[in-house]
């Protein structure tokens, strides 16, 4: 029998990635302009990212051909490969947006703040059941 759908939870520890990624844009990107739209930009694919993250066993469940495959057909390996897809998507958008003319000076992200939003996002199921007792009930 398949998992259940995680929803709120999933959206939940979505949104506290997204706002921990938007301080860490604030203070990573020099350009004010890039501020809002990589922040934005930065919280939807936190939330996708932490959703897809909290129903892997809901996915494993529903497509058991998936559960074949050697090392990705496990919980923990697919959520190690969408850190690292988080992590590389973090830092493409910030290789792509960097520019050296007279309009922009670039972004100054980090591999670190990369990797931790990366493994935040991937990893978060692990950690949410500590951060249930603090968020309030709707939110469980």
């Amino acid at each position: 029998m398949a998992e259940p759908l995680v929803i709120i939870p999933a959206l939940a520890a979505g949104a506290l990635v997204g706002i921990y990624e938007m301080i860490l844009v604030h203070r990573d990107v020099s350009v004010p302009q890039h501020r809002f739209g990589h922040a934005i930009h930065a919280f939807v694919f936190a939330m996708v990212g932490t959703f897809i993250s909290f129903n892997v066993p809901f996915v494993l469940g529903l497509i058991p051909a998936i559960a074949a495959i050697p090392v990705l057909g496990t919980v923990i390996g697919i959520r190690i490969a969408i850190a690292l897809i988080m992590t590389l998507k973090v830092h493409g958008v910030s290789a792509a947006l960097k520019t050296k003319g007279m309009m922009t000076a670039g972004m100054g992200e980090t591999w670190t703040h990369s990797l931790i939003i990366g493994c935040l996002t991937a990893f978060v199921p692990y950690l949410y059941p500590f951060l249930a007792p603090v968020l309030p009930a709707w939110l469980k």
